[in-house]
Formats: C-alpha cells, sequence, structure tokens
C-alpha cells in the first residue's frame, strides 16, 4: 500500500469514518484519481492534476506553506471546486543516511527520481544528503531519466515500490523492488527485497560483484586443466619424451569440475 494511502487508512480507522461507495474509479499515472460518489465527481492528486482538469488553484500559498515542512500535497476536488488541501509527511527509514553513505562509500552516484514538488524532494534530499535530485516528474519522465542515464554508458539500478515507479524499475539494468511496495512495481522489478530492508541493497552489490569475480575463477579452473591436459594426453609432448596416460587426464578433468564446485560453494559465506 502507498505511504499516502496508509495515512488516509490509518486516519479513517482512528476517526471511525466509514468509506463511501466510489464509482467510475480512474488512476491518472502521476497526477493523482478520479471517480463519482453519487453525482459528484471527485478528483485526489496533487497539483498538475489541477491543471488536468483546468481548475484554477486558489490555495497556492497554502502548498508553499505546507511543501517548505517536508509535506506531500493533495488536493481534494468536488465538482471543479476545491475542498481542502491535505498535506502528507514522508517518513524516512531508519537507515536511510546510512544507506546513502555506503553507496557513496562504493563510489556510487546516488539520485534522488521523484514526482513530489522541488521543495518536498530537496527538503528530503537534505535529510539524507543527496545532492542531486530530479523532481516533480511523471512516470514516463523518470523511465526516460533511466534510459539518459544508460545513454551515458552508467550502469543504473532503480530503486522504487510505487506504481508510477514501475516504468523506470523495467528500463533500470537492474530494477529493485520491495515487498511491501506494489504488485505492478514487483512484477517490473528484477529483484526484490523480502525483508523491506534497504541495507540489502549494499548486500545485493557485494554479492552480486563476488559472483562475477567467481565465474571468472570457474571459467579460469575449468579451462586450465582442459588445456594443459587433453593436449598432453593427445601426445602433442610426446616428441620431446613427455606423455600422459589419459585416464590421468580424465582424472583432470573430474578434479576441475570438483574445483569449480568448491569455488562455487564459497559464496554461502558472502
Amino acid at each position: 500500500m502507498h505511504p499516502i494511502s496508509k495515512a488516509f487508512s490509518y486516519y479513517m480507522e482512528k476517526e471511525k469514518l466509514k468509506p463511501l461507495e466510489v464509482e467510475k474509479f480512474e488512476n491518472i499515472s502521476g497526477y493523482g484519481i478520479t471517480g463519482e460518489i453519487g453525482n459528484n465527481k471527485i478528483i485526489l492528486g496533487n497539483s498538475k492534476i489541477l491543471s488536468h482538469f483546468e481548475i484554477q488553484n486558489t490555495k497556492e500559498k497554502e502548498e508553499k506553506e505546507l511543501a517548505k515542512k517536508g509535506n506531500s500535497i493533495v488536493y481534494v476536488v468536488e465538482n471543479k471546486t476545491i475542498l481542502a488541501i491535505i498535506g502528507v509527511n514522508d517518513i524516512l527509514r531508519e537507515n536511510s543516511k546510512e544507506i546513502i553513505q555506503k553507496l557513496k562509500e562504493k563510489n556510487k552516484e546516488v539520485i534522488m527520481l521523484t514526482g513530489d514538488n522541488n521543495e518536498v524532494a530537496q527538503n528530503i534530499a537534505k535529510q539524507v544528503r543527496i545532492e542531486k535530485v530530479i523532481s516533480n516528474v511523471l512516470p514516463q519522465d523518470k523511465a526516460e531519466t533511466i534510459k539518459k542515464l544508460k545513454q551515458e554508458n552508467k550502469t543504473v539500478i532503480m530503486c522504487g515500490d510505487g506504481i508510477n515507479d514501475s516504468p523506470a524499475l523495467a528500463n533500470a539494468d537492474i530494477g529493485v523492488s520491495i515487498h511491501s511496495g506494489t504488485d505492478i512495481a514487483m512484477d517490473s522489478a528484477d529483484v526484490i527485497l523480502m525483508k523491506n530492508d534497504l541495507n540489502k541493497i549494499v548486500d545485493l552489490i557485494n554479492i552480486s560483484k563476488k559472483t562475477v569475480k567467481n565465474i571468472k575463477q570457474n571459467l579460469f579452473w575449468a579451462f586450465f586443466y582442459n588445456v594443459l591436459m587433453i593436449p598432453i594426453a593427445a601426445g602433442i609432448l610426446k616428441p620431446v619424451g613427455i606423455s600422459i596416460n589419459p585416464m590421468i587426464a580424465g582424472f583432470a578433468m573430474i578434479l576441475s569440475s570438483f574445483t569449480v564446485i568448491l569455488n562455487t560453494l564459497r559464496l554461502k559465506k558472502v
């Protein structure tokens, strides 16, 4: 469930509010949602959804005040009349700053890519010490940003858990979602973090590097025995008095496979 959705659900449970039946529900990706309650059209979303439906924004001052405090903004509109503006504050994960620091120590460039407005994004980025922020972007813009980074010959890991993140996750070299993310985000990702612990991203990078190193070692040992033993068993060095029983060469091939297996099992210690 989306964090903002959780906030609304929690508030309704706390205040013992009953949900109303919604008809003609529509999700407008990157903007918000619409539906009908009775004969009234209800719109919930960010400021971009107001422009989308040509609604005059009479709450710009309130939006700026809420945004300065790090709130994500949700407008509530009924029949093109703004009923309310709600500020929902993002709560940082406990170890976010620590994870960002670990990635920087590995010489990884960390970029915040978000649909939130710039003030909210900058506020959060400052807390976790992210220097580069790309804000106020639609889902398709996130995917385009990933493509541009790849065109610069960069290997891109994208981490996201929402519907709006799914195009970017699909376009990244490695898409990472968390187990509590939306179904479409998990379907678009290459890796799902089952414990919802972002520290696992660092573990993912470490395991990946060690796995590639292990593969190269295994290739070396597999070819080393074959290249060394097969020509000798075939008699290529017989003119200079060096020969070997083909059975010994066959045993060497078994030994190479055994070496590869043992070397691979070392990854269990990572």
